[in-house]
């Protein structure tokens, strides 16, 4: 039975990739055709896609600063938009009721109101998914979709707790220990290495002191795997960590995809409703442009953070089922809710892959932020006197800042993705900003680059590399760009996309290793 439904799984993933979708779309459509050939989701499947989701908000929590929950855009955002969308779609839902919908007619207003609660939310494990194959997570559109969705999840732990009638053991109050113990935790990281102790680490703290810890004491395991995220994100190995969780993740959110497909039978009924609560979507996403604007973000930000945010929730789904359990709604219902989650994801899975295309037509339309009243995290950008820009401040980047520093004296501007990692290059005397150089965005708010001469790209990831090379390109940049990487197709790839010169990180860094040898030891060879 497995083995059929990830073979299907492959298969449909496969083909929606070579259409140019998300394979997720894929697995969804696997899940439905699966179940209308009379297959039903396994224990299997239904352990790993609760392990894909804990792991999810494990990484969300990793990267994520408490600072940015705290900032009135992301709480207050996250607030008004589902206050509003809830009070929207319940008057809506009461019209559709009073015109005779047969699946409606037997609602009350408080069933009403919990449907329109549960199509408030919008999809964490689709819009991580999506950011992630674009490289925007860092973006500021990709922050600020992803503070609101990490809001939009507590609120639903709240309901899903107070609508249990589970009150948290009174040893609940252990938690707040966590922060306490926060120092043996960063041990733990120092100590466990780079292999794969840091991966089965990264298992343990998310599924056992995070997932498990809560559960035993009565609170939401999800919500404590996001804590625990977020009580490692200061470490220095955290953003390490992520990465080496990223394909176990994928791996099992790949069993959440195909189970929301094999979870319900689709009928004709379920169906049309599942269409008309669609038709709700762009309500939805026209309530979240209007509040993310009001904050004095751009217009091109607040219309990508719409688009990402732009689907209905998996939370939606576990709302639903809870009522459904409880007997507040009818299994119709909750039909209606999974059809319209999965048209929700094929819907906008295309709207996100063509964003920068949407914005750069409708644009035009839409009214922009006076320069000087615009939100401080979406600013434009000013190099001033820079010469070089180097991209990417890890250690090759700050390597050869330092080394162009000694050269030339001040001519560098360096760009790192990490917030924090950019404050500590300031404390250390370097001019570094921080930005995501692989974000259309990034070069957007970048007001003039006519002093910049050179420009490094430093960036660990290829694709990286590679997209911040296209990006200049668009811009129109005339100056030289030096690029490294890490295996020979790499180099060719870079150097068939134009770049002045690309060098191996390995092979220089092997005659750098000689250099410093001979000039430090200055060995007797003969």
């Amino acid at each position: 039975m497995d083995i059929v439904l990830i073979t299907v799984a492959f298969i449909a993933g496969f083909i929606a990739l070579k259409c140019q979708l998300p394979p997720l779309v894929g697995f969804l459509l696997a899940g439905f055709t699966l179940h209308a050939l009379g297959f039903e989701s396994t224990e299997t499947i239904v352990t790993l896609a609760d392990l894909g989701v804990t792991l999810l908000l494990f990484t969300i929590g990793l990267k994520l600063d408490i600072k940015t929950l705290l900032s009135k855009e992301i709480w207050a955002g996250a607030s008004i938009h589902n206050v509003a969308s809830t009070l929207i779609f319940t008057v809506l839902l009461l019209g559709l009721k009073t015109l005779g919908i047969s699946s409606l007619a037997s609602l009350e207003l408080e069933q009403l109101i919990l449907i329109g609660f549960a199509l408030s939310f919008s999809s964490t494990v689709f819009a991580v998914k999506t950011l992630e194959e674009k490289g925007e997570m860092n973006a500021t559109y990709g922050t600020l979709a992803i503070g609101i969705l990490v809001m939009q999840d507590i609120f639903a732990v709240i309901f899903l707790t107070a609508s249990t009638g589970k009150v948290p053991e009174w040893y609940a109050l252990i938690l707040f220990a966590l922060p306490l113990i926060r120092p043996l935790f960063f041990k733990i990281l120092d100590k466990v290495g780079h292999g794969e102790m840091l991966v089965l680490s990264g298992v343990f703290f998310a599924l056992v002191m995070g997932a498990g810890l809560f559960e035993v004491v009565g609170v939401k395991a999800d919500l404590g795997a996001l804590v625990l995220g977020m009580l490692l994100a200061g470490h220095g190995k955290a953003s390490e960590l992520s990465k080496s969780l990223f394909n176990l993740k994928e791996l099992f959110l790949v069993c959440f995809f195909l189970n929301i497909g094999l979870a319900d039978q689709p009928t004709l009924q379920g169906f049309l409703l599942g269409s008309m609560i669609l038709l709700l979507l762009p309500i939805k996403g026209f309530l979240y442009f209007i509040v993310i604007n009001a904050f004095k973000f751009r217009v091109r930000t607040s219309l990508l953070t719409s688009l990402t945010l732009f689907n209905f929730s998996e939370f939606g789904l576990i709302v639903g089922g809870l009522a459904y359990k409880l007997g507040w709604i009818s299994g119709d219902i909750l039909v209606a809710l999974a059809i319209s989650v999965s048209l929700s994801f094929i819907v906008a899975a295309p709207l996100n892959r063509f964003g920068h295309s949407i914005y750069l037509r409708s644009a035009k339309w839409l009214k922009e932020q006076a320069a000087e009243n615009i939100h401080q995290r979406d600013q434009f950008i000013h190099p001033g006197e820079a010469q070089v820009l180097i991209l990417g401040m890890g250690r090759i980047g700050s390597g050869a800042y330092d080394e162009l520093h000694q050269r030339y004296g001040k001519v560098n501007l360096g760009v790192e993705v990490r917030e924090e990692a950019a404050r500590l290059h300031q404390k250390q005397g370097r001019n570094v900003i921080a930005g995501d150089a692989t974000d259309p965005d990034f070069w957007e708010r970048i007001l003039d680059t006519a002093h910049v001469k050179l420009v490094l790209l430093a960036m660990p990831h290829h694709q990286g590399n590679q997209t911040a090379l296209t990006l200049l390109q668009q811009k129109g940049f005339k100056g030289q760009i030096a690029a490294i990487a890490a295996y020979p197709d790499q180099i060719e790839a870079l150097n068939e996309l134009g770049v002045d010169a690309a060098f191996n990180i390995y092979s220089e860094a092997g005659s750098g290793f000689a250099r410093h040898v001979c000039k430090q030891l200055q060995p007797n060879l003969k």
